[in-house]
């Protein structure tokens, strides 16, 4: 999967091809463990059931990532999840903003193939981690789903409710101790507001209060009709 991704730096911004060749979601990935059971009960409303380690490793196809306006799912029980994208290639780490968008229906019965049933919308936008990784709890994750014809805050919490970089990387690392390399790996998410419900549309951003810059990603969420099966 090739990201056409926009490098903003302390020095400016460039332009750089991703070839993400991996890509894992860290599920299960909270800090502080009375948010995380909060997550965990919500989850567990819709009848998926609790996890067996901490964080969790989930490997999806690459060729789920997605950087158009829109994505396409089958039925109408799918949501999104604002989190951090970390992405290695060529030596260095950078960091972007993803949607874990999941079917939950699915992931009620299976959360390993529901992360593989959906695109994971992706930012062309990414940082350089050495830039934010001495304030990597200061950065805040929103998000906004638009329901009927309301647009309603859905998520707003910091990564300190999240496992650090290291953490999660230390999880998955390779014989260097970081990432391999041209992987992508999503970072975990916080609750949402309200509960885990569906939505025509799905907006968030990453903000950095420290360098005062923020990386942003909406995406549409078109309802493909679910054909029951014919005697």
């Amino acid at each position: 999967m090739q990201i056409a991704a926009r490098i903003e730096s302390s020095t400016g911004e460039q332009k750089q091809v991703f070839e993400v060749n991996s890509l894992i979601i860290a599920g299960w990935a909270g800090r502080d463990r009375a948010k995380m059971e909060a997550h965990i009960q919500e989850l567990e409303a819709l009848g998926v059931a609790r996890p067996k380690a901490m964080p969790t490793y989930y490997r999806v196809a690459a060729a789920r990532l997605n950087t158009d306006p829109a994505i396409q799912n089958t039925g109408d029980s799918s949501s999104g999840e604002a989190e951090a994208v970390l992405l290695e290639q060529d030596g260095r780490l950078y960091v972007g903003l993803g949607s874990d968008h999941t079917d939950r229906r699915v992931e009620a019965y299976g959360v390993t193939v529901s992360k593989q049933m959906c695109d994971k919308p992706i930012a062309d936008t990414f940082w350089p981690l050495d830039e934010v990784v001495d304030h990597w709890d200061s950065l805040v994750l929103r998000s906004w789903a638009v329901i009927g014809a309301e647009r309603v805050l859905y998520q707003d919490g910091s990564l300190a409710d999240l496992l650090s970089p290291e953490a999660l990387i230390r999880g998955c690392a390779d014989a260097a101790g970081t990432l391999p390399d041209r992987t992508a790996m999503f970072c975990g998410t916080v609750p949402a507001i309200g509960g885990v419900r569906p939505a025509a549309r799905f907006e968030c951003e990453l903000q950095d209060p420290v360098l005062s810059r923020r990386i942003s990603l909406a995406y549409d969420v078109e309802v493909l009709p679910i054909m029951e099966d014919q005697p």
